[in-house]
């Protein structure tokens, strides 16, 4: 969490920047609602009809998943072969394939446009945050397949991958070892042999959500290949070898805090069948552009599980009575409220920035341009502040209900241990500060993002705000990186507060 001083200027920044930006309270109980308020003027019908079916039937079966915990691992059939079956109920699958249906991957092919997953993740998140995760991971599938994948391999995974129906495919994207995420130049130990023509890898994967995928990207380090990150390829591995057989096996489901609806799980890779994506010396890249789209992916689902705790905070408010009149109608409460709101409507505006400009640069390929990391540094940006956002809106919330909001009958709590994974996933918030540095110092990027906003903010303040990044790049290197949080979640909230001003 931030400290004292970082909450303060985080609270100042948002009152003084969007005190005149009143949000209408009957916005908040509804994503579609709160898209329109944030000038989405035009819903696709079947963005509707996805919400109409959330309401209807989806929620009910998201809280029982919820409450049944996480599934069961079938590790062997009766015959004694494994089998590695995750044996969620079948209202968990028809809830995700209803999803699917929806159209996360097979509208990005055909529209090719990132918007329909977008909307997708985003409305999934309202209602249960962890269900996006699986649509995440597939289009991280699914983009570096349809930019690097032999046509071959095109051709036996996308009828899959981009059904319309429940027989779709899911994706997977599997980087993380048992020493951790952050340093995979270091902590990536899965090796990929090339045996007669064709790849075969080995190693564990520790970290694995949406196990039991049909298909996953997976890094590995091709054997000979150098040290570090420089030496990581990007491969796909399908969960079923060429004759039928287990392709990767499933070592444990694991228990954690946080979302029940998507499994993770523990993936053991012994000589499995594997296709290079790419060329093995853009193999980091491709990584980066796989985690790059899950960030955006989770700033949005991060800004949508803080707008539904603070609308579940809204509605107990406007019905408890306390000394005589609502909750809501107390002045701190209400002040309370306003600032959420606010703080909201920001966090909004910066994720839907990331998305947009992932949108405009995602099918690039090394070397990039300008705008790409200019969405780099955006998306850090989003990642960073929407997640930290959509925990302490989810804690509010609970203190909102007081002792109910403890109580796992009421949801509440749940919003709580649903942001605690949006925290971590795709890299935490120091992760996010560091590679944000990195884009600052070698692209010199904040110069471009402030140019941008120079339109919607006075040009002495946006001076102001590079002078005094430049100042911070400046420092010695150990001090540089020490004092990084403050510098970037002040970029954070400038960015957001300018993106709330008309152009």
């Amino acid at each position: 969490m931030y400290g004292t001083a970082v909450s303060f200027s985080f609270r100042l920044s948002y009152n003084r920047a969007m005190s005149s930006a009143t949000m209408p309270l009957e916005s908040l109980q509804s994503p579609l609602r709160f898209l329109q308020f944030m000038g989405c003027d035009v819903l696709p019908d079947w963005l509707q009809e996805y919400a109409s079916w959330w309401e209807k039937e989806g929620q009910a079966i998201s809280d029982a998943v919820d409450r049944a915990g996480t599934p069961w691992l079938r590790m062997f059939g009766r015959s004694g072969a494994r089998v590695d079956e995750i044996l969620f109920s079948p209202e968990y699958w028809r809830m995700l394939k209803r999803g699917y249906r929806a159209g996360p991957l097979w509208r990005v092919f055909e529209e090719k446009t990132l918007f329909p997953a977008g909307l997708v993740i985003y409305l999934t998140s309202f209602y249960d945050p962890g269900l996006a995760c699986p649509y995440t991971v597939s289009l991280g599938t699914l983009a570096p397949l349809m930019k690097y994948g032999e046509t071959v391999l095109q051709q036996r995974f996308f009828p899959k991958l981009l059904q319309k129906d429940d027989a779709v495919w899911q994706g997977a994207t599997w980087m993380t070892e048992i020493k951790g995420g952050s340093d995979l130049g270091s902590n990536v130990a899965t090796v990929g042999r090339l045996v007669e023509g064709h790849w075969r890898l080995t190693g564990d994967k520790y970290f694995a959500s949406n196990a039991g995928a049909e298909a996953a990207v997976v890094a590995a380090r091709p054997e000979g290949a150098c040290s570090g990150v420089r030496g990581l390829a990007l491969f796909l591995v399908p969960r079923c070898r060429q004759d039928g057989q287990l392709n990767y096996f499933i070592r444990r489901l694991k228990d954690k805090i946080a979302t029940r609806s998507v499994p993770t799980g523990e993936i053991e890779l012994r000589e499995s069948e594997a296709w290079l994506l790419g060329q093995p010396e853009h193999g980091v890249y491709l990584i980066l552009e796989v985690l790059n789209l899950s960030r955006v992916a989770n700033a949005l689902g991060s800004v949508a599980l803080a707008q539904r705790a603070a609308a579940d905070a809204l509605s107990f408010a406007q019905n408890r009575i306390v000394f005589g009149k609502p909750l809501i109608e107390q002045p701190l409460m209400r002040r309370q409220f306003d600032d959420r709101f606010a703080q909201l409507r920001a966090a909004s505006k910066l994720a839907w920035k990331a998305l947009e400009l992932a949108n405009e640069v995602w099918q690039q390929k090394p070397p990039y341009s300008e705008r790409y990391h200019l969405f780099r540094l955006v998306t850090h940006l989003a990642k960073y502040w929407t997640a930290e956002l959509a925990v302490q809106t989810a804690k509010w919330a609970m203190e909102v209900h007081g002792g109910l909001g403890t109580l796992a009958e009421y949801r509440v709590e749940r919003w709580l241990r649903e942001a605690m994974i949006l925290a971590i996933w795709e890299g935490p918030s120091h992760r996010q500060i560091l590679d944000g540095l990195e884009v600052l110092e070698r692209k010199q990027t904040h110069r471009v993002l402030l140019q941008s906003l120079c339109t919607r903010t006075p040009p002495s303040v946006v001076q102001a705000m590079q002078e005094k990044i430049d100042r911070h790049l400046a420092l010695p290197r150990e001090q540089r990186e020490a004092g990084a949080e403050a510098v970037f979640m002040e970029l954070a909230t400038f960015t957001a507060a300018a993106l709330c001003q008309d152009a």
